[in-house]
């Protein structure tokens, strides 16, 4: 995984590349994207590290979209489990449910958590703009929801899921995509599932004006998040737009679940918008209950490339008494 501080630049001599970020991605002018990071692929198993089983699973047949379930090994065949949707990371463009690092991530969270989640897989920026991978995701919670009076076409869920107790989370760009999943459920709701919270890890949201330990960071990275930002979503009304900035969205209040749990780091650029995003919540009449935490001393997503760091496990650690807490 890559922090956005390791991005070299936005420019590049080519006339067929419309954006460098390497070392991450390059973009062409003709919507085509080379990724250089996070192409790589492990099958679904058991793993004998965690004692998890996973299976990959079609949930939209007409965009031939796959998600990874995981579920813990050797469970009692009745009992219920928790449901969390997990939404990866990557800066809406790079990694998948079915990549070595949110494989592992999510082995271990559903091994510590004793819960069944959905690593879901949604379609990409260049080529998928912005809101297609919302779609996408909100799809995703559709057909999950579609086994909450079991007789869905998935047996592990209708066997294992318990839809009173629903979870939405994700990292970076995914903490995005389930803060927006949330507000759609809110908006909609699902019949049947019960959405308890959401899990926001490094959550990419931006704004316009610079708050608290952005202003340090200085015009070329304020200038570099708003390109990112406008290559994943073309149509956007800038850094304001309530998909990036939802501080800014008058239906923030309407934010499904009843409790949030926002975790941020130390040397992340986003983190005082983490920060700003439970103050906000705490403020504007949405009721439920916040929670943040900060690593100091750590830069983004740092849990997933050092997984056993001492920061790491104690994420993990909030993170499943987040979930198993009344």
């Amino acid at each position: 995984m890559f922090d956005i501080l390791d991005v070299i630049s936005t420019g590049s001599t080519e006339p067929d590349v419309a954006h460098d970020f390497s070392p991450v991605m390059i973009i062409y002018r003709d919507g085509r994207a080379k990724r250089l990071v996070g192409n790589e692929i492990v099958p679904p198993s058991l793993d004998p590290k965690s004692n998890v089983l996973s299976k990959d699973v079609v949930y939209s047949q007409e965009e031939n979209l796959t998600s990874r379930l995981f579920l813990p090994n050797n469970i009692n065949p009745n009992k219920k489990l928790p449901l969390l949707l997990y939404f990866h990371g990557g800066g809406f463009g790079l990694e998948t449910p079915f990549s070595p690092t949110y494989h592992s991530y999510l082995n271990t969270l559903v091994a510590e958590s004793q819960i069944i989640a959905i690593s879901v897989d949604y379609r990409r920026i260049p080529e998928h703009p912005i809101p297609i991978l919302y779609g996408d995701s909100w799809a995703a919670v559709k057909w999950a929801a579609s086994h909450a009076d079991g007789d869905g076409p998935e047996e592990w869920l209708n066997s294992h899921a318990d839809f009173n107790k629903v979870f939405f989370a994700g990292d970076s760009a995914g903490a995005n995509i389930a803060h927006h999943m949330a507000m759609r459920y809110g908006e909609e709701r699902l019949v049947g599932v019960n959405l308890i919270g959401i899990i926001l890890v490094h959550p990419f949201f931006w704004g316009k004006d610079p708050i608290a330990n952005e202003v340090d960071v200085g015009e070329t990275i304020r200038e570099l998040m708003e390109t990112i930002w406008r290559c994943a979503c073309p149509t956007t009304s800038g850094c304001d737009d309530p998909l990036i900035n939802p501080m800014n969205d008058p239906k923030l209040p309407r934010l499904g679940g009843n409790k949030v749990l926002a975790a941020a780091a130390g040397k992340d650029v986003l983190r005082d918008r983490g920060r700003l995003y439970c103050e906000t919540l705490k403020n504007n009449g949405w009721g439920g209950m916040v929670e943040f935490m900060e690593a100091e001393e750590e830069v983004h997503v740092f849990h997933l490339s050092n997984p056993t760091c001492e920061n790491a496990v104690a994420m993990l650690r909030k993170i499943v008494s987040f979930i198993h807490e009344e």
